[in-house]
């Protein structure tokens, strides 16, 4: 327990005077390093959040969450009735792809095909956004291309292309690849322009017929009512299927979301250094709180007052300043986080410079997302680092000898 003595001579000492101005100058300092690496930390892990936010939610709008791709027999209809499966997902199509090339003039591209029959290409979150321009029904000889690959053909919505599939056609010369005409049906914008770019969308019967694949090597593709809890729905799944082949978005970009799992722990621990460097200003300006009161420790340790107490006394003015610039630190961290895109917008308007382009990082704005458990982590480690450097100085106080300090008083 910390006595009423011990919280009004540490509260006393926190008061600096007029002659300890070099010491009121380190802990302030000490106050602005911690609230600033505080601050810092919150803000970098609320982007980083933001940003792998964003980017699950692009690739689930354009993905399944879960495929699952038969071996060898055709997806019975009855799976659509299963109840273990209607409790996890919220829709389920059957799906099929191909790769060809598209030639349109003088360019040519190659390019993912996705096929869907009429019913189901309605339900994709692609066609059901409002920037989807067209015709919704996926008609046979019709195609829905992304908007950049319409910029990059210079086409618009009935223009036709041309698909070239590997599928050969017999002729007297020999093999020829096939090559179909389709009429530009809709024009969708996924919001990134790699896939924009790459993926077009055709009738499952026309699909299998320019690429000659077999009925029986169609794919389901399951959206979930949660994708975030992919692993759980993943293992239900499969189970399901037991003799299929199952993966999910996060399979497929594994790579990509390790990568910046690496980055954000990474970034934890650079960025954790500021607070530690802030904090050894604890211990300078704590020891040099020693030297200056070295004649009234000497009095209160005279008058009866324990090691143990002067230990607390100047334990409790390191975790005062600690703590109270960690709290300040949060604050600051969050309300810069909310408003972070005000502060982009005004320091582009400021300067006339493009923070965080558009055409690059193919976000409208910049993302942030405040996570209450890395506020709790960032805290903790603060709190925790400020702790242990007001030790040191705390006890070294407590071992001063009475007799010693007022020799020459």
């Amino acid at each position: 327990m910390i006595s009423h003595l011990e919280k009004k001579v540490a509260f006393r000492y926190l008061k600096t005077r007029k002659n300890d101005g070099f010491l009121n100058v380190i802990s302030i300092f000490s106050f602005i390093g911690i609230s600033l690496g505080v601050a810092v930390l919150i803000i970098v892990m609320s982007v980083m959040n933001g940003f792998r936010t964003e980017l699950i939610n692009k690739i689930v709008g354009f993905s399944a969450h879960i495929t699952v791709k038969p071996y060898e027999n055709l997806i019975d209809n009855k799976i659509f009735k299963n109840e273990e499966l209607n409790l996890i997902s919220k829709k389920l199509l059957i799906s099929n792809s191909g790769e060809g090339v598209i030639i349109n003039k003088d360019y040519t591209k190659g390019i993912l095909l996705r096929g869907y029959k009429q019913k189901s290409f309605k339900k994709l979150d692609l066609v059901k956004n409002n920037l989807f321009a067209g015709n919704k029904n996926l008609n046979s000889k019709h195609i829905s291309i992304g908007k950049e690959l319409s910029f990059l053909l210079n086409v618009d919505i009935g223009d036709k292309i041309l698909i070239m599939s590997p599928s050969g056609i017999k002729t007297i010369v020999g093999n020829l690849p096939k090559q179909e005409a389709y009429i530009i049906d809709s024009i969708f914008d996924s919001g990134l322009a790699n896939f924009d770019q790459n993926v077009a969308f055709i009738n499952i019967a026309d699909l299998e017929n320019l690429f000659d694949i077999p009925k029986n090597e169609r794919f389901l593709e399951i959206y979930l009512k949660d994708p975030n809890n992919i692993e759980s729905s993943k293992f239900k799944v499969q189970k399901i299927f037991k003799n299929d082949l199952v993966y999910s978005w996060a399979d497929l970009n594994k790579s990509l979301f390790s990568a910046l799992k690496v980055e954000r722990n990474v970034m934890f621990i650079i960025l954790s250094l500021i607070i530690i460097v802030a904090a050894f200003n604890i211990i300078s300006g704590l020891t040099i709180l020693v030297k200056n009161k070295t004649r009234e420790i000497a009095i209160l340790k005279s008058i009866g007052v324990k090691n143990n107490s002067i230990t607390k006394i100047f334990f409790i003015i390191g975790f005062m300043i600690g703590t109270s610039a960690t709290m300040f630190g949060i604050f600051l961290g969050v309300i810069f986080s909310l408003y972070i895109e005000n502060v982009r917008l005004l320091l582009s308007n400021l300067f006339d410079i493009s923070l965080f382009p558009e055409e690059i990082y193919f976000l409208s704005k910049m993302p942030s997302e405040i996570n209450i458990y890395s506020i709790v982590i960032i805290t903790f480690c603060s709190i925790l680092i400020t702790t242990i450097v007001s030790i040191f100085p705390a006890v070294k106080a407590s071992k001063l000898k009475p007799v010693q300090a007022l020799k020459y008083e």
